[in-house]
């Protein structure tokens, strides 16, 4: 990324291309830090729905972030992340949020893993996430954070969201589901993909601020 300056404080918000509370209350602690107004889907009226049918998390992330900056008009994020799992050939994959059908809730996609799980002593998974920021015309900045582990045999701990429940991380002998905010902000695919993302986040606000300019709208 070749950018020159000084920091620079952007003049409009971040949106967060999503209305999933527990994703936003996870971005928003992790920019505590940093002079930047963050907001989410859940700020605006209702907008059209992104059509999620790329072929890999990157296309869907760069999908969801470039639609929502042209819609809005402010700069956006996007993550598209999810679980892949070994033993099953890659799933539940791009299609985790919706692994038993669409408008599934967590636990209903927590119970069909478990189902295909049975009986499985091979159980490595990942969890990967693809951050894409944008502005509404242009190329996209793309970060990528993962994190390997192991599927558990039930449900464990009551925290976060998602396959959190499942997802075993040796290291701290804990599935995510029983770790406070802070230990899986520290080890997560998604806070590593921040983690990436805030080392260089002076620049990228510059970037911003020179694609903002550039572009106007």
């Amino acid at each position: 990324m070749n950018v020159s300056g000084e920091k620079m404080k952007l003049d409009r918000p971040l949106v967060l291309a999503t209305k999933n509370r527990g994703k936003i209350s996870e971005f928003k602690d992790l920019f505590r830090d940093f002079d930047l107004e963050v907001k989410s889907l859940n700020d605006f009226g209702p907008i059209p729905p992104v059509i999620e049918d790329g072929e890999t998390f990157e296309d869907n992330a760069v999908k969801k972030a470039q639609f929502t900056a042209k819609v809005l008009g402010f700069p956006a994020i996007a993550d598209d992340s999810g679980l892949i799992v070994k033993a099953l050939g890659g799933e539940p994959g791009v299609f985790s949020a919706r692994y038993a059908g669409e408008g599934t809730t967590d636990e209903a996609n927590n119970i069909k893993l478990l189902g295909a799980m049975k009986g499985i002593e091979q159980r490595e998974a990942a969890f990967i996430c693809i951050l894409a920021i944008a502005v509404p015309r242009g190329p996209a900045l793309i970060y990528e954070g993962t994190c390997e582990g192991l599927i558990t045999e039930e449900i464990r701990g009551r925290q976060g969201f998602g396959y959190d429940p499942l997802f075993y991380y040796p290291p701290l002998n804990k599935t995510f589901a029983q770790m406070s905010a802070a230990e899986k902000n520290s080890v997560s695919h998604r806070g590593r993909a921040i983690g990436e993302l805030r080392g260089e986040l002076d620049k990228v606000l510059i970037w911003l601020g020179q694609r903002l300019a550039e572009e106007p709208f």
